[in-house]
């Protein structure tokens, strides 16, 4: 039987099926185990192999094949797990929806090759320096999503700005003279004790302030303290509602 499950593992393993064969294996090795008080190396390493061959494709089918940021099947999976984990703890969570500012302009320009370039590039300066447990996932096209668990409202904030910034003052114009790059966020905070919110409300919510980026001259992080919408860092200066300034985080 041993030999069976391990002559169904050598053919899964061609096939692809890293899963189904790692289990097949382990059900091999078992039996031998418990057969013989010595089981063959090179069954165990042909066990091991499989084990990190699995967890490779595993990696690989959450990651975005273009920028190898997270996809939206990881998003939604991590964040509804730190959404029901925040409204438990009550340690604030914070979730941030980025779009590059005239994207389309860059790719009619340039070409889409190029743009997917800028892409991979922007995903970089955003995941440098992220505070541990926190990620990036591409939410479609040019837009991405930074998911920040146990923070605080001004530390969020502040992630936020320092991630524009980076791409801000990128020297684009290594890639092509006369390139500039900039994004625009929405952020928004939830400290998980007034209720269940949910990661799409989060988003929804997110979207909102991104827009309010826009809307105020983009290249801005857009958040809310209280009722009033609010730009972070040099954009703070910018007029986000009719009559009203913006204050800075």
């Amino acid at each position: 039987m041993a030999e069976l499950h391990e002559s169904i593992a050598r053919l899964l393993a061609s096939r692809g099926q890293w899963r189904q064969a790692y289990h097949h294996l382990r059900s091999a090795l078992d039996m031998m185990s418990s057969d013989k008080p010595a089981v063959p190396e090179q069954l165990r390493s042909e066990v091991e192999l499989l084990r990190k061959e699995h967890a490779k494709a595993r990696e690989e089918s959450l990651r975005d094949s273009l920028t190898a940021s997270y996809n939206r099947r990881y998003l939604d999976e991590r964040l509804a797990n730190l959404v029901t984990e925040n409204s438990m703890t009550g340690e604030g969570m914070a979730v941030a929806l980025i779009d590059l500012d005239w994207f389309k302009l860059i790719n009619d320009t340039y070409g889409h090759l190029f743009g997917d370039r800028v892409l991979q590039r922007v995903v970089d300066l955003l995941q440098e320096a992220l505070p541990d447990g926190a990620f990036c996932a591409r939410y479609g096209g040019e837009e991405f999503v930074l998911v920040l668990p146990h923070i605080l409202p001004n530390s969020a904030v502040q992630v936020c700005e320092a991630a524009r910034q980076r791409v801000e003052h990128f020297p684009w114009e290594t890639m092509t003279p006369g390139l500039g790059v900039t994004i625009s966020i929405g952020v928004v905070h939830e400290q998980g004790t007034g209720g269940h919110v949910s990661g799409e409300q989060q988003l929804i919510s997110a979207d909102a302030l991104l827009y309010a980026a826009k809307r105020a001259g983009r290249n801005a992080v857009a958040y809310r303290k209280g009722a009033e919408i609010r730009l972070a860092g040099a954009a703070a200066e910018r007029v986000t509602e009719p009559g009203r300034r913006a204050a800075g985080y």
